[in-house]
């Protein structure tokens, strides 16, 4: 068992906390099956996306690794294949397994996302969690600040999308929590797009270009 401590353990289950009371507000349960902010989703099946970063969290801080370790988060951005297929059509959705959560209705995924929330500050508080945790439906592993900045993005990403989705308020994450997913992001946008779409996007209006990191 790990006993090192990273600052994203104590910033993830913040994050995580954060992501459990917006998909518990009523306005997501009263617009459930709504289409989302995302193409082809449901706000229940995105709502369950962003539960499931919790519950991924707790299923797999405590499993040992057989798996090759990228060197950073960014590397799992630059090789995962989601990132460079573009929007995924209808049906891929429709088959995964956002919508089939999804259509048990919210109360099923309150108490899991919970429970995970439990687990995963458990674990990280008491150095339970591993160094490096597998990723296997990637096919490679990362170290654990490296995989909870991943869960950590999703979060503060879909719980944006969930806001705009339902009318509500985008959460406000604390510093420890977005500082980390706003540089992650701005790398990968650069990586993309280059140093000189990011200058402009972020200095000149009237040269603004679409620079998302994805």
């Amino acid at each position: 068992m790990s006993r090192r401590v990273d600052a994203l353990d104590s910033a993830f289950p913040t994050a995580a906390s954060i992501a459990l009371d917006l998909i518990r507000r009523p306005e997501v349960s009263a617009q459930w099956s709504n289409p989302s902010a995302l193409p082809h989703m449901s706000v229940g099946a995105l709502a369950c996306h962003l539960g499931r970063q919790a519950v991924r969290a707790a299923e797999l801080l405590p499993t040992p690794a057989d798996l090759p370790t990228l060197e950073s988060a960014d590397s799992h951005y630059e090789r995962a294949a989601w990132v460079t297929e573009g929007t995924p059509a209808a049906d891929a959705v429709a088959a995964g397994p956002d919508e089939a959560d999804a259509a048990r209705g919210p109360a099923d995924l309150h108490a899991p996302s919970a429970d995970a929330l439990t687990q995963v500050t458990d674990l990280l508080s008491r150095g339970a969690a591993l160094d490096v945790v597998p990723i296997p439906w990637q096919g490679w592993s990362l170290r654990r600040a490296d995989f909870l900045l991943t869960r950590q993005l999703e979060i503060v990403v879909h719980s944006d999308d969930l806001a705009v989705s339902v009318g509500v308020p985008t959460p406000v994450f604390p510093a420890e929590v977005f500082d980390p997913v706003r540089d992650l992001l701005v790398r990968l946008a650069v990586r993309r797009h280059g140093q000189s779409a990011l200058i402009s996007a972020l200095s000149r209006s009237e040269r603004a270009r679409d620079i998302s990191a994805f």
